[in-house]
């Protein structure tokens, strides 16, 4: 008798588009393309993205998926159009965990920001009119500026999207060009990221009320019990600290601190105590449901290094040195999010991160960073004797590298 062989679910095809954005890579879709259970928040949705990326993946590679094994490459972006009045498109981003079934919709992601526009541009969320009319007559190029609304900080970002018009006389994103951004091997268009009050106006911009801090590290394998530290919650919330005070120079690269567990342990235990400082967490085992915040991130005064591509940094070419935490691992670069902060620290006198770019009155700063240096600007001012960050810019690239179809098991979700 033959055994009847089992029925699978078949797979899922579902429009999406694979983007390059700063120093990331992500999965966009446009939210009416979803699968209609995923179009809202909950765990078909979740089930969905997890399955696209391919986590959880106990081998760490997410080999069946669009993810690739780091946390700079774990990612997605459900995009929709505005209902928010001055906004063409709303953002949403997921961070997806690789080794774990979980996606925190805690944070924004600053890099894949910068693809934000262009992408949506690309699926039509963007009004033609507002993009013919970024071209001047008798111009062939110009830039198209896509107000976008962030979901998951329900804050305003503007990028300022490079097009032009092809032979045909339409008006086309240019993702080509010759800026060059550190952490991204080819050089691609400019796109400046503006950051519109980054920091609600009833919120505190340092949630402890100081611009330093005496920050309790007790129990985390430090030389001391308490440390300096600044608590910003700007683009995402961080805690900066110097880098000798953790035993470090500020010039490591990823090959120093993620192959060492019990050094990635400390840090781990480091940012759920900052966690709970910033008032994120009432314990710091809330920590591990929450890994996208807060941030840690160490700060050296401006000092000559190799960066991961052999490039040489040199001291003149810098402000300070900054090194951040992300989903466990030294980022090989610097998350967008993390680069508001400092950009916000740096430009307020009296903070740990202005302290070491030299303790002076900055608009901007340059910080060197494992993949290279990144300028970032910013304004900062006291309102009622609370700090506020006004606006942070900084400039990123964006490429698509893939428009298609994404396949996903039918039962997976």
């Amino acid at each position: 008798m033959t055994q009847a062989k089992p029925k699978f679910a078949p797979q899922v095809s579902v429009p999406a588009n694979y983007m390059r954005g700063g120093t990331s890579k992500g999965t966009f879709f446009k939210l009416s393309d979803l699968p209609e259970r995923c179009q809202v928040p909950g765990e078909s949705r979740d089930k969905f993205l997890l399955r696209v990326v391919g986590s959880p993946d106990p081998y760490g590679k997410q080999i069946d998926g669009l993810g690739n094994g780091s946390s700079s490459t774990s990612k997605t972006v459900i995009l929709s159009k505005s209902d928010k009045s001055g906004h063409d498109v709303n953002y949403l981003f997921g961070q997806v965990n690789i080794a774990k079934p979980m996606i925190d919709w805690a944070g924004n992601c600053g890099n894949l920001t910068a693809a934000v526009g262009a992408c949506a541009i690309n699926m039509g969320l963007v009004s033609a009119d507002k993009i013919n009319n970024s071209i001047d007559d008798n111009a062939e190029s110009g830039i198209c500026e896509v107000r976008i609304w962030q979901e998951n900080i329900s804050k305003t970002i503007v990028a300022h999207v490079p097009v032009y018009t092809d032979e045909r006389g339409k008006v086309q994103v240019q993702e080509t060009g010759d800026f060059e951004l550190d952490g991204v091997t080819f050089p691609a268009a400019e796109v400046n990221i503006e950051f519109i009050d980054p920091v609600d106006a009833s919120s505190d911009m340092f949630p402890t009320n100081n611009l330093i801090d005496d920050f309790d590290v007790s129990g985390c394998g430090l030389s001391a019990d308490s440390i300096k530290a600044t608590f910003i919650n700007a683009g995402i919330p961080t805690v900066f600290m110097k880098a000798e005070d953790l035993g470090f120079l500020g010039t490591e690269l990823q090959g120093d601190i993620n192959s060492n567990e019990e050094l990635l342990n400390k840090l781990e235990t480091i940012r759920a105590k900052g966690g709970v400082a910033m008032g994120l967490f009432k314990d710091v085992s809330e920590a591990q449901t929450s890994q996208h915040i807060p941030k840690i991130a160490w700060v050296g005064p401006a000092q000559s290094y190799k960066a991961s591509s052999g490039k040489s940094v040199d001291t003149d070419d810098i402000d300070l040195v900054v090194r951040a935490m992300s989903m466990g691992q030294l980022h090989h670069a610097m998350m967008g999010t993390a680069a508001v902060a400092i950009a916000a620290a740096a430009t307020t006198q009296g903070t740990l991160v202005n302290d070491t770019a030299g303790g002076r009155t900055l608009s901007e700063v340059r910080f060197g960073h494992p993949s290279g240096t990144l300028l970032v600007g910013g304004k900062t001012e006291q309102v009622d004797g609370r700090w506020q960050a006004k606006k942070v810019s900084m400039s990123r690239s964006a490429r698509r590298i893939m428009v298609g179809e994404v396949f996903v098991p039918a039962d997976a979700f």
